[in-house]
């Protein structure tokens, strides 16, 4: 279900988290659900989420959604999960508002630790249902997503055509941007990311789109991107007093990818 070498907290927190998908849906709703991110790639760090992508039959009702969030938050949530295991990122569409492809797309279902007190109060449905981010999610669940129920993601998800892709980036700066006092590191690797996509067609890890990106900054940009990367892999402890030059940076990222994807 998980490939060799996945570390064995990994193996039971997925197998945690498919057993509240068991217990939650009835039998045959839950068509497909993908492992991907840094599990996959081996690029687990510290702070790394366990994401996990599904894909429905149906739209759920608001008894399944509260029952899944409450069977996600002890296994989510860093005061009552095990020792070892991580915060989930899940997220799941149903199948024919996502296949044949169409933008914008939608998700039903998404839950994260930054959802959790918005989910608590009640709101099952704290975001758009209208979601750049589900185009991204599908492009690195098609390229890289471990089966752990139903089929290949290639079989239940279409390709996600790069104007698209690139369309849903540039859709999703004005958010992004919005979370960059409260979550720096993340925005600005994200942007990386972003711009590495843009510019490539293809899809990086963390690291990697960091460094290539610090490549081609200048070095004020360049310091703040590599402090990023560094504090993610975990190798400093990445402080953000410096708020205005983490903005003068991130503006920098977005200007490169809004050129990069402007029309020749």
């Amino acid at each position: 279900m998980t490939t060799d070498g996945t570390p064995a907290a990994v193996t039971a927190q997925v197998e945690a988290v498919l057993g509240v998908l068991d217990r939650t849906l009835p039998n045959g709703q839950l068509v497909g659900a993908w492992l991907h991110g840094s599990a996959v790639s081996g690029g687990l760090r510290p702070d790394s989420d366990l994401d996990l992508f599904g894909v429905l039959r149906r739209r759920l009702s608001d008894a399944e959604k509260r029952a899944l969030v409450d069977g996600l938050m002890p296994v989510s949530w860093r005061q009552s999960r095990p020792e070892g295991w991580r915060p989930v990122e899940l997220t799941l569409v149903v199948h024919d508002e996502v296949r044949p492809w169409r933008y914008p797309p939608r998700f039903e279902f998404q839950y994260g630790e930054w959802l959790r007190e918005d989910l608590l109060s009640g709101d099952l449905a704290p975001w758009p249902s209208e979601n750049p981010d589900v185009a991204m999610l599908i492009t690195m669940v098609r390229a890289s997503g471990i089966a752990l129920r139903g089929p290949r993601p290639d079989e239940l998800l279409d390709p996600v055509p790069h104007t698209d892709l690139v369309r849903a980036i540039l859709d999703d700066l004005p958010s992004l941007r919005a979370d960059l006092d409260t979550d720096t590191r993340n925005v600005l690797l994200t942007l990386a990311r972003m711009w590495f996509t843009v510019a490539t067609g293809e899809m990086a890890g963390k690291e990697a789109a960091a460094s290539w990106a610090a490549e081609r900054l200048l070095p004020a940009s360049r310091t703040l991107v590599e402090r990023a990367r560094d504090g993610y892999l975990g190798s400093i402890e990445d402080g953000w007093n410096d708020l205005q030059a983490a903005q003068s940076t991130a503006d920098d990222l977005v200007d490169r990818i809004r050129t990069t994807a402007a029309p020749a």
